[in-house]
């Protein structure tokens, strides 16, 4: 199902880049806080992506990156989580995330469930091989695959609802 949503693609040199993207940064602070109180709930439910993707779709990829690389940096300094080992990988998905939300939003009209199946799956597929070169250890570099199916679901079923149902005062 498509509906007409507004997306937007702020640039660096807008003002009201950093308040939006400070937003999601604070909501990718919160959300994963929330699932860590469930056991396996970061690996299980991949929360730190969650406002990555929506940010970047929204409001363009700029924002996504801002979100992107923010978001573990502060939550790893903040609540050592992720781990400082995980941040390469964890940083090279966000930012993945981020630019492939961005280019996939800037080429439709609105947001549907498949661009968002083809963004999560893009970005995780691009990114389990980046974190394979990364880590030589292809069932490591796959783990999302094998235990973070409800957290891709998360983001494209709940992804696909907030950025069609956000409201829209920009």
């Amino acid at each position: 199902m498509n509906r007409t949503v507004r997306l937007h693609s702020f640039g660096f040199s807008e003002s009201r880049t950093y308040p939006v993207a400070a937003l999601f940064i604070v909501a990718n602070l919160i959300l994963p806080q929330l699932f860590h109180l469930i056991p396996q709930g970061g690996v299980t439910w991949l929360p730190i992506y969650f406002f990555t993707l929506v940010a970047a779709y929204k409001f363009g990829w700029r924002v996504g990156l801002l979100t992107a690389v923010a978001s573990p940096l502060l939550n790893s300094a903040l609540f050592g989580m992720p781990h400082a080992a995980a941040l390469p990988a964890i940083l090279l998905k966000s930012v993945l995330l981020a630019v492939i939300a961005g280019a996939v939003a800037s080429r439709k009209a609105g947001a549907s469930l498949p661009a968002l199946m083809a963004v999560v799956l893009g970005y995780q597929v691009t990114g389990c091989l980046g974190e394979w070169i990364m880590k030589a250890d292809f069932t490591a570099a796959c783990q999302d695959f094998r235990i973070g199916i409800p957290g891709m679901l998360l983001q494209i079923i709940g992804g696909w609802a907030l950025i069609n149902y956000m409201p829209d005062r920009h």
